[in-house]
């Protein structure tokens, strides 16, 4: 504490008690305040022989002055005759104190009787007042409310008969509500006995909302009431969705347990996903507001101090980049200087490094599940507790859904990889939000994503192919494409909030930019038993190897490797000209091929639209060979292999073994294709039954025996 206010204090104490000369009198302060003033001014006037007249006229002046203010605020007349007569009893008082002497017993017992009088006086007026203004108010207030109710009531009236003559349904209307938004109301309703239940109402949605002439992008929906008896009709009177609204400026923190906004509802509040438990669904076409939608989750999620966000975007990993850029090429600077940390936590933009993200998460999961068994058993819960030091895992996968349901095997082995994070991860704090482009059967005919994914939006932009709303929401009635046709527009459904209309918020590049600096404080660390789990792939996940490609915006396997690591069989027939990158092993690479060219006099690469489709020279190393497209990756390989096999060949098992770990492929495939190309001369087969092997043309005899 200063000097200054120490030396104030003591000179407070020292000299009593501060007055407020500011403050209004009271009932009491003020009759001692008129009485001390006339006894001071009597005893005054009759030691100096003022003419008595004089405080009688200043009585009155007084008594009119206040008058005359009571009247312009609107005082009540028992306030005026109070006060007036107050100045008035007090003149005269004083009148006859300096006529008779105001030191007599007469005098001051008059002057003390006086005092209460005016005491009692005012305190009763003011009490009178102060009733007075509490009734003007209450007044007022029973006038709004029963103009309110007077609307209330008409809409209530003019619903009841709606919906007798569209649901032929004769319902009471129990409440209006009308919403702060100013966007709609809401219709609390009691269903009629006799089993009518709020699906009739809810099915005539769109015959209702014509109706009522409610302006385009405007429905009544319904949904059940506090029990099933009761019906809640949501009106919607302006059409918020086709507003454009920003992703907002408020960057402070959330939690995965008070739920991540995701947009907003046609009453203009937002809508909160809750994924402690849940997963979530996210389908729309293109051009539907899907990749902005995403940016917004990621968003909610590095706003959250328990949660890291994974995400894996097999499509050069547009949707995490953005988040990872700016942090990593030095772009965006803490306010002290210091670097800033990526938006999320990590991010897979090839075959490879999804993997290498799945097992991790994989054995995160397992290893939480073993190292906080005292956790749990404290809690007395079978759910982990996340929080700051223990975040939640959040796995953003776009276009999951399609991986799931990919025909390729070798792609298919990433589906089984989610479904597993997805089956063994809830409790332990592991979830995923998977994307798709559509509502189709093949995207929901996976139980577990229909049964985990509860939380499921549908982006429709005014799409109607591959937008099966029934599928998406079952249970669902009156949703229809046409209700939303502006982007980034749709329907979401969560546990909490049937599926209605919402809109995403549009998240602009220098949001994404002010969230990353805003939250890289905020972003928690991975605990130490799951940092054990994850080991050096995780802890290397930012290392300049894994990350170049960000940088570089290279196409995954741009060197034709097939397989994980650095082992695989890399040839040039794999690549096209215009994806490879110049950099050592490209170099390395291509004084390998010249070196081959030289010394088995390689058949010339193919140019412009002519090229000899005749057999090769004998003895050359044809290894354009392998620049005819095949269907699969798979396929690819196994021509690789048998090319490679030289003039020796192999056979169908061989082939399959090599392929089954990578890309899952059977011996019965491999059967198969080893037919087609024998069949279209890429393939030679030699020898019969058990001792039958496949030669590439290349590698071919002269005479090879009918196969």
């Amino acid at each position: 504490m200063s000097s200054t206010a120490t030396a104030t204090k003591k000179q407070q104490a020292s000299s009593g008690p501060v007055l407020d000369w500011a403050a209004g009198h009271g009932p009491v302060t003020g009759a001692l305040s008129a009485t001390t003033g006339a006894f001071a001014v009597a005893t005054t006037g009759a030691a100096t022989h003022m003419p008595p007249g004089w405080a009688l006229a200043v009585g009155a002046a007084g008594a009119l002055g206040h008058t005359i203010v009571g009247l312009r605020v609107r005082n009540a007349g028992r306030t005026l005759a109070t006060r007036a007569a107050s100045w008035l009893v007090g003149a005269g008082w004083t009148t006859w104190a300096m006529t008779h002497g105001p030191l007599t017993w007469a005098a001051l017992g008059s002057l003390a009787t006086m005092g209460v009088g005016i005491g009692a006086a005012a305190r009763s007026s003011a009490l009178f007042e102060e009733a007075r203004e509490e009734e003007a108010i209450a007044a007022e207030r029973r006038q709004v409310a029963a103009d309110l109710s007077a609307d209330r009531r008409a809409i209530a009236a003019e619903w009841v008969d709606r919906i007798a003559r569209v649901c032929s349904i004769t319902v009471r209307v129990v409440g209006v509500e009308q919403w702060e938004t100013g966007a709609g109301y809401s219709i609390d309703a009691e269903l009629p006995a006799g089993g009518a239940t709020w699906n009739k109402i809810a099915a005539e949605s769109a015959r209702l909302s014509a109706d009522a002439r409610l302006p385009h992008g405007c429905t009544a929906t319904a949904s059940p009431g506090v029990h099933q008896g009761r019906v809640i009709i949501d009106v919607t009177t302006v059409n918020v969705l086709e507003q454009e609204r920003t992703y907002p400026s408020d960057y402070g923190p959330l939690s995965v347990h008070t739920g991540i906004p995701w947009g907003y509802r046609t009453n203009a509040e937002q809508i909160l996903a809750y994924l402690r438990e849940q997963c979530a669904l996210i389908v729309g076409p293109t051009g539907s507001g899907k990749t902005n939608m995403v940016h917004s989750i990621l968003a909610g999620f590095a706003r959250a101090d328990d949660i890291l966000t994974w995400v894996i975007d097999l499509n050069a990993g547009s949707a995490g980049l953005p988040w990872v850029l700016p942090a990593l090429n030095g772009e965006i600077k803490a306010e002290d200087g210091t670097a800033v940390r990526p938006g999320i936590d990590w991010l897979a933009g090839t075959y490879d490094e999804a993997m290498t993200m799945l097992d991790t998460a994989v054995r995160v999961a397992k290893q939480r599940k073993m190292g906080y068994q005292d956790v749990l058993s404290r809690a007395n819960t079978d759910l982990l507790p996340i929080s700051a030091k223990v975040p939640q895992i959040m796995l953003v996968i776009d276009e999951g859904a399609e991986i799931l349901a990919s025909p390729d095997r070798h792609v298919r082995k990433l589906g089984d990889k989610i479904l597993e994070v997805i089956r063994i991860a809830r409790a332990m704090g592991i979830r995923t939000v998977l994307t798709a482009l559509g509502a189709t059967g093949s995207v929901l005919s996976n139980l577990m994503i229909r049964r985990e994914a509860k939380v499921r939006v549908a982006l429709t932009g005014g799409e109607k192919e591959g937008m099966d709303l029934s599928k998406m929401f079952p249970g669902s009635r009156g949703l229809r494409v046409e209700q939303a046709p502006y982007k980034g527009a749709g329907f979401m459904g969560t546990p909490e909030s049937p599926a209605a209309l919402f809109k995403a918020w549009r998240i602009l590049p220098n949001q994404v930019r002010e969230i990353i600096a805003a939250t890289s404080e905020r972003h928690p660390t991975l605990d130490t038993v799951s940092a054990k789990a994850a080991g050096p792939a995780y802890a290397r996940r930012w290392d300049s190897e894994r990350t170049a490609w960000m940088r570089e915006q290279a196409t995954p396997d741009v060197a034709g490797t097939f397989g994980t690591g650095d082992s695989g069989l890399k040839l040039s027939a794999f690549n096209r000209p215009e994806q490879a990158p110049v950099s050592p092993e490209d170099e390395m690479l291509r004084q390998f091929r010249e070196q081959i060219d030289a010394q088995f006099g390689t058949a010339p690469e193919p140019q412009g639209p002519e090229r000899d489709d005749g057999p090769p020279a004998a003895g050359g190393l044809n290894l354009s060979a392998l620049r005819g497209e095949q269907d699969s990756p798979a396929q690819q390989a196994a021509l690789a292999l048998l090319l490679a096999a030289g003039r020796e060949g192999t056979g169908a098992s061989a082939i399959s073994r090599a392929l089954s770990e990578e890309h899952g492929t059977s011996r019965q495939t491999v059967v198969g294709w080893l037919r087609d190309w024998v069949k279209d001369g890429t393939a030679v087969r030699v020898g019969e039954g058990t001792k039958a092997r496949y030669v590439h043309r290349q590698h071919a005899p002269e005479q090879p025996p009918e196969s």
